[in-house]
């Protein structure tokens, strides 16, 4: 089952008077993290809402101001606490994927069918990403996830590559 919530920052320090938090985020882009209207922290295992009030960009990182956190004390209690946000809030392409659904698929030749292993891990290189698979005799391979070397991609059957000679 996929999870509802989704890790989408980490608060690093306030800001300000007024309860601003400084954080990473750890969406595709600043803009994707921009567009949240809601933003959950997650205690024990409840997920509390925050109402964002206003979000700018901060260097590298993002601003935000909340309905619920007002003072810097409140932000220096969460300091170092992961953001989440709603699967369903998060804009995304159609035919793209959360990274967090495709770590554990199995990884196959999209010819053959044959089992090299599961992905443990996507490097994030800006161009584009870089597939961390565990093979099935424990070593590890990076496979560029573009084209030619990715085929598909299914949640219920796994990634299907086409390696060239040397890359498993």
């Amino acid at each position: 089952m996929l999870n509802k919530y989704l890790e989408c920052g980490q608060i690093v320090r306030s800001h300000g008077i007024n309860g601003g938090m400084i954080v990473n985020h750890l969406c595709d882009s600043y803009e994707v993290f921009a567009n949240l209207k809601h933003l959950y922290l997650k205690i024990g295992s409840e997920y509390k809402e925050l109402n964002v009030k206003k979000c700018s960009q901060y260097k590298n990182a993002a601003l935000v101001l909340t309905s619920e956190i007002l003072n810097p004390e409140d932000v220096t209690k969460l300091r170092g606490q992961s953001l989440y946000a709603k699967r369903e809030e998060i804009s995304k392409d159609e035919d793209s994927f959360f990274i967090v659904d495709l770590i554990g698929l199995e990884v196959r030749d999209a010819d053959t069918n044959e089992l090299y292993g599961t992905l443990k891990d996507v490097i994030n290189q800006g161009a584009q990403d870089i597939y961390v698979v565990t093979l099935e005799n424990g070593a590890e391979a990076l496979i560029p996830a573009v084209q030619p070397f990715l085929d598909r991609i299914s949640l219920e059957e796994g990634i299907f590559i086409k390696p060239i000679e040397g890359m498993i």
